[in-house]
């Protein structure tokens, strides 16, 4: 039986990707339950290493949000929810940008806080197989322990982000990528306490906590604005998608069809359309007609869920706003796209 997002069957492609990337999930939570003990272990007093223990804490998050929406959003739409369960990804995506978000803030102001109070950090020696070594080597070894296996899971999950339309698995992926330098950043404050610079070890802390707050509040806008039913972009909510378009285009190759706009809505992994086309002058479609339109844009791309096709006499634009009009009621969102 092949696997399916609700009522959608995935193609083999993508069937493999999403198998691979489950696999990958839980990769990642074994790696993070080794890391955070360690970190942990390890941490002592260092602001750093806190906070790249907090953000180790939050990576688990993505990942077991991940997992979660993927086997939600394998249940067919029942009479209670005829849409399916799609927007269990965007609920996932907003869980996690809250979290990164809260504690991104949180973090932010403790380190600032220590830097503000000149607090020094004691980081002082022991004892390892009969050997007394400064216990600041130990924190690096654990650091660069974990700097290296999220960049290659992140690196692994990207390709798998883009072809599943899934943007959990993208946060996940772009948190992991960024890991490295978490640990370099921590590793340079320990350092920097090593070389007697009291101060390096709370900036370190600082810049950590600055990058999982900026996660937070990219995540956050991308997320709100999916489930407030913005147009469809891109898995990473750069860019409009460029299904909408390639729709468009397909309906106006159809031999009755004048003119043609839509507005997609993506629900999670699939995406539900609604197509309002202008018939040629005198000419009325039948149901085989509109049917066979239908099918020809559903046949697109395997994110086209559902579809609802409306002959008009003239295109609705006050429900289909110009690329124009959208740009002149928030101009820095179209600036920041390109």
């Amino acid at each position: 039986m092949r696997t399916a997002f609700g009522r959608t069957e995935l193609p083999e492609e993508q069937e493999a990707h999403l198998r691979r990337a489950v696999r990958l999930a839980w990769l990642t939570i074994a790696f993070l339950v080794t890391a955070v003990t360690a970190v942990y272990l390890a941490m002592g007093s260092s602001q750093a290493m806190k906070a790249a223990w907090a953000e180790d804490l939050l990576s688990f998050i993505p990942p077991i949000a991940f997992l979660l929406a993927v086997h939600r959003t394998r249940k067919p739409p029942t009479s209670e929810h005829p849409y399916g369960y799609h927007r269990a990804v965007g609920i996932g995506h907003l869980v996690a940008a809250t979290a990164l978000l809260a504690m991104g803030a949180f973090l932010v102001f403790d380190s600032a806080s220590s830097l503000v109070k000149a607090e020094h950090p004691p980081v002082g020696l022991i004892e390892i197989g009969g050997h007394v070594v400064w216990s600041g080597w130990l924190m690096i070894a654990v650091l660069a322990y974990t700097a290296v296996p999220p960049v290659l899971l992140g690196r692994a999950k990207m390709p798998l982000a883009k072809s599943l339309h899934d943007r959990v698995l993208y946060a996940d992926a772009d948190m992991n990528k960024a890991d490295w330098m978490t640990a370099v950043g921590a590793i340079i404050g320990i350092v920097g306490i090593g070389l007697g610079l009291w101060w390096a070890d709370a900036a370190a802390a600082l810049f950590i906590s600055g990058s999982i707050l900026h996660d937070g509040v990219s995540n956050m806008r991308v997320a709100i604005s999916a489930l407030m039913d913005a147009r469809a972009e891109t898995y990473d909510g750069h860019d409009p998608h460029p299904l909408i378009g390639q729709i468009d285009e397909r309906l106006r190759e159809v031999p009755w069809v004048a003119t043609a706009r839509s507005r997609v809505r993506d629900q999670g992994h699939v995406f539900h359309v609604e197509s309002f086309v202008v018939p040629v002058p005198g000419h009325t479609p039948t149901l085989a007609e509109l049917t066979q339109a239908r099918r020809a844009v559903v046949a697109l791309d395997w994110k086209i869920e559902d579809m609802v096709l409306v002959p008009v006499e003239q295109l609705p634009e006050r429900m289909l706003p110009s690329v124009a009009a959208e740009k002149a009621a928030d101009p820095d969102r179209h600036d920041a796209g390109r």
